[in-house]
């Protein structure tokens, strides 16, 4: 916990997804409500079949979504979600003309009772 998973449109492909990770997962880390950066797990996923809306033309998604241990107030999913937000703004570049994206953030609670984590090493 917690766990950062990126899913975006092929039709993005060439965004600078390592450094988009990094900004994210830097900023997260930043986070007071974070006790230990070695537990941010992360990863991106490019989503091969999709749609946005009816039609065919150029459209396409990023959609973060956060995944964290039940329990946190509003005020803390918030601060998640705009740090993710930032950090994925920061190495933003231009969108080719023609292609309309949104980002989208999404703080998810995992139930305390039924998650497991195991240190392997």
């Amino acid at each position: 916990m917690p766990h950062i998973v990126i899913e975006y449109t092929p039709n993005l492909n060439g965004l600078p997804m390592e450094a988009m990770l990094a900004a994210v997962t830097r900023r997260l880390a930043d986070s007071a409500q974070v006790a230990d950066e070695a537990d941010l797990k992360a990863r991106v996923i490019c989503v091969e079949s999709f749609r946005v809306g009816l039609t065919e033309s150029a459209r396409g998604f990023i959609h973060v979504t956060l995944r964290i241990l039940a329990g946190r107030d509003e005020k803390a999913k918030k601060d998640f979600s705009e740090r993710i937000a930032e950090g994925m703004l920061e190495h933003m570049p231009p969108l080719p003309p023609g292609l309309q994206a949104h980002l989208s953030v999404e703080v998810v609670d995992m139930d305390r009772g039924s998650y497991r984590k195991v240190r392997l090493s």
